[in-house]
């Protein structure tokens, strides 16, 4: 249960009675509010340990989702970081894309998963994979209306495919955090462990330092950040929602070394009243206020993306922190409460079903 997944569980409340139509499901991976309703998958699903090893299956993933037969459907809205954007619908139907991001792996952040340091058939067969999904992610962006989940996406919407997009950004949801008495003694990084989110920065930080360091989350990375890791540094792997809350409320701070296109963990943190250290880039920029604004700062930003810039912003934090103040930090998680969320997707997918109706009507 990622960000994408939470903003899929609201729009499952909204639509009770719809299908869910997804490449893959791992019975169990998620909330009932989820599970609970009709899921279809793609083939992939029955690929040999494709709940595994999905990532390796990426050059099939446009043909899976053009295999869904949605005519029947005079309403779809995807939810898209990769192909579900692409998906066939009825000439009848609106199609609103609530979109992640246009395909990260093809797209800005190509390198990081095709480029140096990766094996001999990644940097051999990525480069030409790379050049064709792109060619079939731009023919495929004919939906009706993109929505950004920031303005940071809604530009890159905007390069990449040439589209306009609308702006909603996902939710939080406050009301599974508590702020603690006081905070212990160690930072934290709750992530998927994979290349761009730059975890090896947090890494090198806290070892240069001789600060404590937890880090919740798995991924191919484990390994290689293991390897990096000095005894300051602990992995904790997976862990469940309560224990991620108790972990937030407990830490000196949240670091976030990634460009993260929205980015939900630092405003998660805030909701425990903890603060975020940042790159200063993405959508953190349109989440969390800097020590230099003139309302109550939420975050300390590093401009550049080594292990120096955020050794120094981590030293800025520790003669600061008196600064950050727990209610003013839960205050600003709470603007993009889960409530505001659902209120302001419902609204929006009314106008525009009800434009769209208009339209026909003339």
């Amino acid at each position: 249960m990622r960000g994408g997944e939470r903003c899929l569980e609201v729009l499952c409340e909204l639509f009770p009675d719809a299908p869910l139509f997804t490449l893959l499901h791992v019975p169990g991976s998620v909330t009932p509010q989820i599970e609970r309703r009709r899921i279809v998958t793609s083939f992939v699903q029955r690929l040999p340990q494709a709940a595994a090893r999905y990532r390796y299956y990426l050059p099939v993933f446009p043909l899976a989702i053009s295999r869904f037969d949605l005519s029947g459907y005079d309403l779809v809205v995807s939810m898209s970081h990769c192909v579900a954007k692409g998906v066939r619908v009825s000439p009848r139907a609106l199609h609103l894309c609530y979109c992640f991001s246009p395909m990260r792996y093809v797209w800005d952040l190509s390198s990081d998963y095709f480029g140096p340091g990766h094996g001999l058939a990644a940097r051999t067969l990525g480069p030409p994979l790379a050049a064709a999904l792109r060619r079939w992610d731009r023919k495929t962006a004919g939906v009706h209306r993109f929505v950004a989940i920031s303005r940071h996406i809604a530009d890159r919407i905007r390069r990449v495919y040439d589209r306009p997009a609308d702006v909603i950004y996902p939710p939080v949801d406050v009301s599974r955090f508590e702020i603690a008495e006081a905070a212990d003694d160690y930072y934290l990084v709750v992530s998927a462990l994979v290349p761009y989110k730059r975890l090896d920065l947090a890494v090198g930080a806290a070892n240069r330092l001789g600060r404590r360091l937890l880090v919740v989350g798995t991924g191919p990375e484990d390994a290689r950040l293991r390897e990096l890791a000095g005894p300051t540094v602990s992995f904790l792997g997976w862990r469940s929602d309560p224990e991620i809350a108790r972990l937030y409320a407990r830490c000196r701070a949240l670091i976030f070394p990634a460009v993260e296109d929205f980015g939900i963990t630092p405003l998660e943190a805030a909701a425990a009243g903890r603060p975020t250290i940042a790159l200063a880039r993405g959508g953190a920029l349109e989440t969390m206020v800097g020590l230099d604004a003139a309302e109550a700062p939420t975050a300390v930003f590093f401009e550049e993306q080594t292990v120096d810039a955020l050794v120094e912003a981590m030293a800025r934090f520790e003669r600061t922190a008196a600064r950050f103040d727990a209610k003013a930090l839960r205050a600003r998680a709470e603007s993009f409460d889960r409530p505001v969320f659902k209120r302001t997707l419902d609204e929006y997918i009314t106008a525009r079903w009800n434009e769209r109706g208009a339209r026909s009507a003339c």
